[in-house]
């Protein structure tokens, strides 16, 4: 059934009615929001995790150092997403509380997946109750824990899916093709740095700047998450 005929019967109109060929399409809207998102990768290495997202900075009078994309859950866990930012803010924000609290309660560092999952957990439980419209956001969860680098994407159904590379967002296709050919398991911090940002340079064309960049590391051997400046990327480019 063509997506004009779902949306005359209103197959569309309730995020908990599916469609006669077992659809729910506004799960399925949401996931056209992320790829129409600002592009956003995270790659894992021997040494760490990197996570590097466009700030699509649309106006000139906008001060660069003021938008935030990537964002901290805990000392050893970073996130960053596609799609309506603020969903994604909200979703990291309750991921700070799930990890101070577990800081608190155990006295311990929580893991990368647990919180993958409450994230996945808010998300699903958006696709099936009424009154609510799904997360129009995909996230990119990284960090280090006691299994070493970790890597994981959750998208609007609540799926997650753990990577060793993954790029979300406008520029998905076309950095893919990239992420295949050119990742390797062996890359350091400094080379992983290099490709997400030649994946972004590919992407963006003659719209790349520096300053469009946000950029952050958590290196394996001090779990500690790192935001990068210009001038950090600068070198790590020569």
């Amino acid at each position: 059934m063509e997506p004009v005929q779902h949306q005359m019967m209103g197959y569309d109109r309730a995020i908990t009615m599916f469609s006669p060929d077992g659809r729910l399409l506004q799960v399925e809207y949401a996931k056209r929001t992320v790829r129409l998102g600002n592009t956003a990768i995270g790659i894992t290495s021997k040494e760490g995790v990197v996570l590097v997202t466009d700030k699509r900075i649309l106006d000139h009078l906008v001060v660069p150092e003021t938008i935030e994309k990537i964002f901290k859950i805990d000392d050893h866990m970073m996130g960053t997403a596609a799609g309506i930012l603020s969903d994604a803010r909200v979703l990291f924000e309750r991921a700070q509380v799930k990890a101070q609290q577990h800081r608190v309660e155990y006295g311990s560092p929580i893991d990368i997946l647990a919180i993958v999952k409450d994230a996945c957990n808010l998300k699903q439980l958006c696709t099936q109750s009424g009154g609510l419209r799904p997360f129009g956001v995909s996230t990119l969860i990284a960090g280090v824990d006691e299994k070493g680098p970790g890597l994981f994407e959750t998208d609007p159904t609540g799926i997650y899916y753990q990577y060793k590379a993954k790029i979300i967002g406008e520029g998905e296709s076309e950095g893919e093709e990239i992420l295949h050919k050119e990742y390797k398991e062996d890359l350091s911090l400094n080379q992983s740095l290099s490709l997400a940002v030649k994946i972004l340079k590919k992407v963006l064309g003659e719209d790349f700047k520096l300053e469009r960049i946000d950029a952050a590391i958590i290196d394996k051997q001090n779990s500690l998450m790192k935001k990068l400046t210009k001038k950090d990327i600068e070198q790590i480019k020569q």
